[in-house]
């Protein structure tokens, strides 16, 4: 028997047949009660044959146990013809002996109640369809049709329970369908009493949209989830989808991923969003949110994948559209990694919504994705069916580690710091674009909100949608604060006009200082060389001086030669 760990102790736990269902075995721990007969009741129409039908095929397929499918109401011919859509070849799997189908006839205008009412013929039937191809798995289908026609609640009763008592002692796993009437869950009142599971299918229209619920109201011996979840029945079959994660237990990375602007990177430290992490851009309409987006797929998806959900427009418009601001979504689209896809929001209900991009995902298994603007969903269900899809989203996407960029517009008379959906919380980064009117002219601000985990800038920056993409202009502060549109162009051209000026006068302060400095050296040179010649002229003369005085002394000593005498007062 399967074990379960509770800390260093170990508990048995139900041994459970998986349905293969999609969402179904992880609400449940696993798929219906081993051995044990489970009831699957709701109206008309809310899918409890297909329920059942996926249950054996899927064993038949998956787990490899063989079925048995008892109709009391659809021949099999009818059976087969209604399940081909979903990819089920129940002749193929006949053939095989996977799959065997039995069809009872049972019309309340031949039943008449005489004698003891007794389930024998039944049970002998039953075992031999069981045997013929060892099956581990049965459907009965509807119980009414076998049960309608006898009105003693004791008979009733107490054949009910030989029948489930009998299916429960084959060891085979057991669904019976039964109709749903009034406030009670099935026609009888009596089958849930009886079951070890109870499975609750409902198909309601609200607001003229229509979503399916499944709700199981008792498993005996097993824990299971106990709120409504949201099914959707499509080309493949049932898919359950579980309101969240249970655990806040998604990993995180370190790793960047741009967003496709990089002045916008600049503002989150200059290396852009974390990857895996879940992005909110919101604003009114008109302020560049699709643009926006558009640039963070066009750079995610030039070396990895991305999907586009789009909500407004289609996938030629977006691309046409974008190609007037430089972005040429095309070859990314040719090269696989861009796909675009585009849905009105009132074409389907919320869980078909999600149940195709969960699709989308799956089969397309990009790194991150684009969805714009998740507002439009709120017009497919209700505000609290909307938020509950979208955490739900969330929740696997983060789980996956993609990268999910939402945009989400903001009503006129709604408070710009917040959401229509009440998304901002479980955003990781939320960015606001907003338009400012002044002097009869709109200019676009960005501003980050927040952004976990990394440093941000806390100022707004205006940006232009211009031919080369999306440009955020450098904060600009004016006598007055600061300064956007034609307000900075105007304040920006006189700044420029007074630092043109202010620089000819420079250059003509420059001018003249540089001839007042070529007189001055002039001036100097001249005076240089006025006071060389005056240095030649002095040192001439000193030396005529010299000469003049050796020439006297010569004459002198000549003279007193002549007389005999010697200078100094000497004689010979």
């Amino acid at each position: 028997m399967p074990t379960a760990s509770t800390g260093s102790t170990t508990r048995p736990s139900l041994k459970k047949s998986p349905t293969g269902i999609p969402g179904f075995d992880d609400i449940t721990g696993g798929g219906l009660p081993q051995g044990r007969p489970s009831l699957v009741c709701g109206y008309a129409g809310c899918g409890k044959t297909l329920f059942a039908m996926e249950f054996l095929v899927r064993g038949a397929t998956q787990f490899n146990e063989p079925g048995v499918f008892v109709a009391f109401e659809e021949s099999e011919s009818d059976l087969v013809a209604n399940v081909v859509s979903l990819g089920f070849d129940l002749n193929d799997l006949v053939q095989k002996d996977l799959i065997r189908l039995d069809q009872i006839e049972v019309h309340r205008s031949d039943l008449s109640q005489t004698g003891e009412y007794d389930l024998e013929a039944l049970f002998i039937r039953l075992g031999y369809a069981i045997d013929s191809i060892g099956a581990k798995r049965i459907v009965l289908d509807t119980l009414e049709t076998l049960f309608g026609g006898f009105s003693n609640d004791a008979i009733l009763r107490s054949e009910l329970q030989r029948l489930f008592r009998w299916l429960k002692d084959r060891g085979i796993t057991a669904i019976i369908t039964a109709e749903r009437e009034g406030g009670s869950l099935t026609r009888q009142g009596l089958e849930e009493y009886v079951s070890d599971c109870v499975i609750l299918l409902d198909h309601r229209v609200i607001d003229q949209v229509s979503t399916r619920r499944l709700r199981i109201v008792k498993y005996r011996g097993s824990v299971h989830g106990t709120n409504e979840y949201p099914f959707l029945i499509d080309e493949d079959g049932i898919t359950v989808m579980p309101l969240s994660s249970i655990g806040l237990d998604h990993g995180t990375s370190e790793a960047r991923i741009s967003t496709g602007v990089a002045a916008l990177d600049d503002m989150m430290g200059g290396k852009g969003l974390f990857r895996g992490s879940s992005v909110l851009l919101s604003g009114t309409t008109g302020t560049g949110k699709t643009s926006l987006a558009s640039h963070f797929a066009f750079a995610a998806s030039a070396t990895e994948k991305c999907v586009y959900f789009a909500f407004e427009e289609s996938p030629s418009q977006i691309v046409r559209n974008m190609k007037s601001i430089g972005l040429d979504l095309t070859p990314h689209m040719q090269s696989g990694h861009l796909e675009i896809v585009s849905a009105r929001p009132s074409h389907y209900g919320l869980e078909m919504h999600l149940a195709t991009m969960l699709k989308k995902i799956d089969s397309f298994k990009p790194d991150s994705i684009v969805l714009d603007p998740l507002t439009s969903l709120v017009t497919a269900g209700s505000f609290s069916d909307a938020q509950a899809m979208l955490i739900r989203l969330v929740d696997i996407l983060k789980g996956r580690g993609i990268t999910s960029y939402f945009t989400s517009v903001t009503h006129g008379g709604v408070a710009l710091e917040a959401t229509e959906v009440g998304m901002s919380s479980l955003m990781d980064t939320w960015l606001l674009v907003r338009q400012d009117e002044a002097d009869g002219e709109r200019n676009r601000l960005l501003y980050v909100l927040k952004s976990r985990g990394m440093p941000h800038s806390n100022q707004g920056r205006e940006f232009l949608i211009t031919s080369e993409g999306i440009q955020l202009r450098e904060v600009y502060l004016g006598p007055q604060g600061v300064l956007t549109g034609t307000a900075r162009i105007a304040l920006e051209s006189r700044e420029q006009t007074e630092d043109a000026f202010n620089h000819e006068e420079a250059q003509r302060e420059e001018t003249l200082a540089d001839v007042r400095r070529k007189i001055i050296e002039a001036q100097i040179a001249a005076l240089n060389a006025e006071l060389l010649a005056g240095n030649v002229e002095s040192e001439r003369r000193g030396k005529g001086v010299e000469r003049s005085r050796a020439q006297d002394i010569l004459a002198r000593e000549s003279r007193a030669k002549s007389r005999g005498y010697t200078l100094n007062g000497g004689s010979k």
